[in-house]
């Protein structure tokens, strides 16, 4: 280790030249910073240097200039901003992996020409590996948080407009010389600690209920010929020894989850199953590469470097669990460069309102979904009586910073007499034995901890905080009666189960399902002696309240609305809903105020085309936005129709759009009892813009249409004749005949020629083109997506 004070610069420089990987985290970028720095860095781009930076949005410094430089000369960067929301926010730290060696250098220094050549600053620089590897890890756990954003063309336009009617108000940034102002500067965010609880062990031999379904379902979707599938399970059912007993047809096994007390508690499932197997972690601390089963941690394996230990097709299985948790970039990025025979996604809590990517990374295929409802009626779960209770906090006053609530004025609110005596009296009221209460904040937990303990209450306060043998002590005394309550944040969102809590307190703003439904499972253990869970919700104004409520109506349609009785039953459980009339008054204002379906939509759309830099595709629509059962040909009459709506569409595109608005509805809405109208589609889209509308004979379609539903995940569903004589027949009888019956003039099926019957502008051509394929690839997903999932559940 040495200490650098002056002319960092020339240390950056020197250790860019032979960097394989570059993370660098610092709070500012500046335009003089950047330019100084830069043709180092575009060395490195240019001969593939992975590279990874963060830059802050703290006091607005941060000048979109030199971000538009960045993304410009280093395309191939991965540049994401930290959205601080005043918040301070200063890390300074460069991290460079070469070939045979690592690099560390954390200090004071930004990237602006004082700081990086005479100015007074103080740098440690350190080449040990162990200290290499904790920090890239920890960097790319705040690099992928849910506090930071791509940097590309469209989320660059939002800053500028940020920064500029900041600047008008507090100008700092734009006054500064080029000699005094800062470059990039990237902050490390202090993550919880990593909490390890020791579970309940239990032997298993054979799988459970439930596990049996699961695997049931998993075996028809590998028969059905897929190689991606999704398991949802209720919190409870035993999805990691799922995996384990599936994991049986396999030899060589990649389990990854985004936590090290995930992989610690699978490693540990997966040796009971497999005894006789090899067990190893790829994680910051261990590397191993040669185990039979390996339990990676995401943000170790994801990145470049280690993924090039690996052969590609080193694994027959691939294991994801909790990913309702993935991020796009570090789960594709393994996604995309193994070839396992089955990859397979586990989770409890995948809700498409909140992350729509998890059904994505699975193509949409969905072996089998459990909800804990059903878990409940097939006995497998505890009953719960749910208690809605109108919390005295009004949420419309506290600032709202664009994932959460402003922390400093909610805990203000929080606090107040009011707030927290009725907290108490509505938990004496209803209370059981054992109580785990939801907060906010640590600041929060306390409070209400000594406010319980002045009220003679036996309470305690459980946090990533406390120590190892504190959580181990507060947890026995708990499961034995000594005390009654426990306030905890997020401690037991996952994989920490006290199956005798008998109680639950939300006395937290929580608008996610998937975190609601985590923290309603830690209720639903069956224990001895317990009849049912009590859970009390405290119901305020907060944003979209309503969602979070639909957990407990899972049939219920995305545009209709959430509909609450004082009292109601849930069908085939003994759970029942009950809600203070206060608390419905609440809902049914904030209901009748909430935005139209239509707008949902658009908002999400927007939403999804910040985080690509680009607009999506129809069919990335539907798999990656966080909207439920996508329906824009009934809300818009197509994909470009909702495009046209939002005011997407270029004046030529609004053109294509105005006149060809019939066809597009036509290829949108024809009718699908079978692929084949869109498979004799795709193949006419084969031949390009300027000739995929006209004419084609079945003669020509045949050995397209022959080949496409060979493939067995379709020839299940759309079993193809291997003669090819009948193949022409049955394109010539049903999909050129029926559509052209059925389509009001726009095909045509005359003398054996099949043909849209359009004439397009060269200058259209391009455009109309994208966008049939557009629609085309998502009818085509959209209908065997579909007809999997119906022959799963006949079956």
């Amino acid at each position: 280790m040495k200490l650098i004070t002056a002319n960092l610069i020339n240390e950056l420089t020197h250790l860019t030249e032979d960097a394989i990987h570059i993370c660098w985290i610092t709070a500012f970028a500046m335009k003089s910073g950047v330019s100084l720095i830069l043709p180092t860095l575009k060395k490195a781009h240019d001969r593939g240097c992975e590279i990874q930076l963060l830059v802050g949005d703290y006091l607005y410094i941060t000048q979109p200039e030199a971000l538009k430089i960045l993304l410009e000369n280093l395309p191939n960067a991965e540049i994401r901003m930290y959205r601080s929301y005043g918040k301070s926010f200063h890390p300074k730290a460069y991290l460079f992996r070469h070939q045979t060696s690592q690099h560390v250098i954390v200090g004071s220094s930004n990237l602006s020409q004082s700081a990086l050549t005479s100015g007074v600053e103080w740098n440690l620089y350190t080449v040990n590996l162990e200290t290499f590897e904790k920090s890239v890890e920890e960097f790319h756990r705040l690099f992928y948080s849910i506090h930071t954003i791509p940097i590309n063309k469209e989320t660059l336009k939002e800053y500028e407009i940020s920064f500029s009617e900041a600047n008008k108000i507090t100008p700092l940034s734009t006054k500064w010389d080029d000699y005094e102002s800062t470059k990039l500067m990237y902050g490390v965010e202090q993550s919880s600690p990593v909490v390890t609880e020791e579970t309940d062990s239990y032997d298993i031999i054979v799988p459970r209920p439930a596990q049996k379904l699961a695997l049931d379902a998993l075996d028809e979707t590998i028969e059905q010929g897929y190689d991606k599938a999704l398991t949802v399970l209720a919190t409870g059912l035993g999805k990691t020894y799922l995996a384990a007993f599936f994991a049986k047809r396999f030899n060589r096994i990649l389990f990854i989850a985004h936590r090290d007390e995930i992989l610690q508690q699978a490693k540990k499932a997966f040796k009971q199953i497999h005894p006789n197997k090899s067990h190893g972690y790829f994680n910051a601390k261990e590397k191993d590469i040669k185990s039979e089963f390996i339990f990676a941690s995401i943000f170790t394996i994801s990145q470049k470097y280690h993924l090039n230990k690996f052969q590609k097709d080193d694994f027959d299985l691939i294991v994801i669990d909790e990913f309702h948790h993935a991020v796009a970039k570090t789960y594709s990025r393994v996604i995309d460069y193994f070839t396992p025979k089955f990859l397979l996604g586990i989770t409890a809590t995948p809700d498409r309102l909140d992350n729509q990517d998890v059904y994505s990374i699975c193509d949409g295929n969905v072996a089998i979904q459990i909800h804990f409802l059903d878990a409940i009626a097939r006995k497998w779960l505890s009953p719960f009586h749910y208690y809605g209770i109108k919390d005295e906090i009004d949420y419309s006053q506290i600032k709202w910073l664009g994932n959460h609530y402003d922390e400093e004025e909610l805990l203000k609110e929080q606090l107040q007499n009011r707030v927290v005596e009725k907290v108490f009296n509505e938990w004496i009221k209803y209370k059981q034995t054992k109580t785990l209460a939801f907060c906010s904040s640590v600041k929060q937990a306390k409070y209400l901890c000594n406010y319980f303990k002045n009220k003679n209450i036996k309470a305690e306060v459980l946090t990533g905080q406390n120590s190892h043998l504190e959580r181990k002590n507060i947890r026995e005394k708990f499961t034995n009666g000594e005390i009654e309550i426990i306030f905890t944040v997020d401690l037991f969102n996952e994989g920490v189960d006290i199956p005798t809590v008998d109680t639950l307190l939300f006395i937290r703003p929580t608008e996610s399902i998937s975190i609601f439904t985590q923290q309603i499972g830690r209720g639903l253990r069956i224990a001895e002696g317990k009849t049912h869970c009590v859970i009390i919700d405290f119901i305020g104004n907060y944003r979209n309240v309503d969602r979070k409520l639909r957990v407990f109506k899972p049939t219920l349609k995305p545009n209709e609305p959430l509909r609450i009785r004082t009292v109601e039953n849930i069908p085939m459980t003994d759970c029942t809903l009950n809600f203070d009339l206060e608390a419905i008054n609440l809902l049914e204002e904030m209901v009748k105020r909430n935005r139209t379906y239509r707008q949902q939509i658009i908002d999400a759309y927007f939403n999804l085309k910040l985080e690509l830099g680009r607009r999506p595709t129809y069919l990335e629509m539907y798999l990656k936005s966080n909207v439920y059962e996508l329906n824009l040909s009934r809300e818009f009459g197509s994909y470009i129709g909702m495009l046209y709506e939002a005011d997407e569409l270029s004046d030529s595109e609004i053109n294509v759009f105005n006149r060809f608005k019939d066809l597009l509805h036509e290829i949108e809405k024809t009718a699908m009892s079978k692929s084949y109208k869109m498979v004799v589609l795709k193949s006419m889209l084969e031949r390009g813009k300027q000739s995929w509308y006209k004419a084609i004979t079945a003669e020509k379609v045949a050995p397209f249409f022959q080949k496409y539903l060979s493939v067995k995940k379709r020839n299940s569903i759309d079993p193809v004749d291997p003669d090819i004589k009948k193949v022409i027949s049955l394109i010539e009888r049903m999909p050129m005949k029926k559509w052209a019956n059925s389509s009001k003039g726009f095909v045509t099926f005359e003398n054996k020629q099949f043909q849209f019957e359009i004439e397009v502008p060269s200058s259209m051509e391009e455009t109309l083109f994208q966008w049939v394929n557009e629609i085309c690839e998502y009818r085509l997903h959209r209908y065997f997506e579909r007809k999997a999932k119906k022959l799963k559940n006949k079956n």
